[in-house]
């Protein structure tokens, strides 16, 4: 016991060495040097092409002005109303739009090529409920007059693929691209939606024209490095032959999109993400302190720390994959990645071998070659569960909030084990809260913030329901903590339980020494006093308890003892 309880020691000292060293590399990665390059001269394409680059001429009154980037605004008809009849779905008189440019210099003076996309929300009344339309256009911007020129030409297919290489690099658009693949729809189901919309035939028999005025908008922040810029015009739409306009004529407001606010949204965001990990790690530590015993590991549930390995070993992946994305912010999506991989590789996988020793004791004297085997062969099934679970969730992408459900269903394993193996207190109360509060820290950010950095649409119904799916799991857990095992389990459901407080024989001689305590049994008491094992073995209630606490053996025997 000693022994043990000195490896025990020794373990959790390790445990708190790493979360020592862990402290010091977030304080070293957190400096403002690393966490903003954002202010610094950069020298990655996308973030030349997010900030603009210095022009000799700035300071003069026809300075070439860098109009690449993010601009939302509004939209609305010149006449009040569509009053073209060849798209009757254009009913809406007014909604949101988006605009994303890129601007190019090109040889001829004053004079640089755009690429872009507009974007006009909430623009059709239709069945297809497609909602929005959103036009590849091309032109030329004549900086020493502020003047955009921008068409779309009629007659030409479009190229669904090509669509996201048009747009701006920067984290506003990157972010909002990565956070739609993963959270919302997919590339198939967006390709098939464009076809079915309207835009789809508008762009096969408009020439769309888009002529606007760009004028610089003074900050209300005391930033001299950063440029606003107001970008107003009037788009038309005359038709590929002698009809008329497809639409009526409508007015385009939109001012340029202030990036380092997003910048800042998302380094707190990873920062966020930083501490929930960080308070992760005491969790866990906190929970293996409370089952460091043989007896106590295998009353946990393998499945249940093994799915939130998966689920952070994927938040890993995310955060990694998005930080390679957008490369002025991976810093801070590194920071949170690796703080991921620690609570999963390190922590979560730790525990995980334990309790699967701990339920595999007559494995212990069998030889290392069967050891070896069979822990190769854990790791197999975590690790193909998880480029499983990857190729499903990218197959089934249109049910990702479903899915989430499920992965969050994390608890169900442990109250299952409880009710089945009728275990006493398996998780400590605080492990159940912390980890139910801190893992929803991230899908109510995500789904519930109405100005996340992801620019995914919130959804309070779904949050309601995970939270109250989450709210209802931890409640069961923690009656089951209070109140036994089966305490919400009608009597008539239950299996037989051996009963350690039986009558017994007394007129045959039995061992009347107590070998934990190894002090007498007085048999003439009542029988709540002593406790009696299947193999006939005789101990003090108290005694037997602490024991069953560690071990699920007879101290005599050493034959396994039923849960009392």
């Amino acid at each position: 016991m000693k022994k043990r309880d000195n490896s025990g020691l020794l373990g959790l000292r390790f445990e708190w060495q790493v979360i020592f060293w862990l402290l010091i590399l977030l304080a070293i990665s957190q400096q403002a040097t690393g966490l903003r390059p954002i202010r610094e001269k950069t020298r990655s394409w996308s973030d030349e092409w997010l900030f603009g680059r210095k022009q000799e001429a700035e300071v003069g009154p026809f300075s070439a002005w860098n109009i690449t980037g993010t601009y939302r605004g509004t939209w609305k008809f010149l006449n009040s109303a569509n009053s073209s009849s060849k798209f009757q779905d254009f009913q809406k008189e007014n909604g949101n739009s988006v605009v994303e440019l890129v601007a190019v210099p090109t040889k001829i003076t004053g004079v640089h090529y755009v690429q872009g996309v507009v974007v006009f929300h909430d623009v059709f009344d239709n069945e297809q409920n497609v909602g929005g339309a959103q036009i590849n256009l091309e032109g030329v911007y004549i900086w020493p007059f502020r003047q955009l020129r921008l068409v779309a030409n009629s007659g030409k297919e479009s190229n669904s693929g090509q669509e996201d290489n048009n747009l701006l690099s920067n984290p506003y658009h990157l972010l909002g691209i990565f956070s739609s693949q993963v959270f919302q729809e997919s590339p198939r189901d967006r390709l098939l939606r464009r076809k079915i919309s309207p835009v789809n035939e508008m762009e096969k028999h408009c020439n769309i024209e888009i002529a606007a005025q760009v004028s610089r908008v003074a900050s209300s922040e005391n930033n001299g490095d950063k440029n606003y810029y107001h970008m107003e015009g009037l788009l038309e739409s005359p038709g590929a032959g002698d009809d008329g306009n497809c639409f009526s004529p409508l007015l385009l407001n939109a001012t340029s999109v202030n990036v380092e606010v997003y910048y800042n949204k998302a380094v707190n965001y990873t920062l966020m993400v930083t501490f929930v990990s960080f308070l992760q790690v005491l969790l866990l530590i906190r929970q293996m302190e409370h089952g460091n015993t043989h007896s106590g590991a295998a009353k946990v549930s393998i499945v249940m720390i093994g799915q939130q390995a998966i689920m952070d070993a994927y938040l890993c992946l995310l955060h990694l994959t998005a930080g390679i994305l957008v490369e002025s912010l991976f810093n801070a999506f590194a920071t949170a990645a690796f703080f991921k991989f620690v609570v999963f590789s390190i922590f979560e996988m730790r525990y995980l071998l334990a309790i699967w020793k701990a339920t595999r004791p007559s494995n212990s004297g069998e030889g290392w070659e069967t050891m070896r085997r069979e822990l190769s062969f854990l790791y197999s099934r975590f690790y193909g569960i998880l480029l499983g679970g990857i190729l499903i969730m990218y197959q089934f992408h249109n049910y990702m909030q479903p899915i989430l459900l499920l992965m969050y269903s994390f608890w169900i394993p442990q109250i299952v084990a409880n009710v089945v193996r009728d275990s006493r207190k398996p998780l400590h109360p605080y492990y159940i809260l912390g980890m139910t509060v801190t893992r929803l820290a991230i899908p109510l950010y995500v789904f519930g913030c109405p100005h996340n950095f992801m620019r995914v649409e919130p959804n309070k119904f779904w949050c309601v329901c995970l939270c109250t799916f989450m709210g209802l799991q931890a409640a069961i857990l923690l009656l089951q903590h209070y109140f036994g095992s089966r305490c919400f389990v009608p009597r008539q459901m239950l299996p037989e339980k051996y009963n350690y407080h039986r009558r017994f024989n007394r007129d045959v001689n039995h061992n009347t020494d107590c070998v934990i305590c190894m002090t007498a049994i007085d048999l003439r008491q009542h029988t709540s006093d002593c406790m009696v094992t299947p193999c006939e073995h005789f101990f003090h209630s108290g005694c037997l308890q602490r024991w069953m606490d560690i071990k699920m053996e007879c101290p005599t025997c050493r034959r396994s003892l039923p849960p009392a």
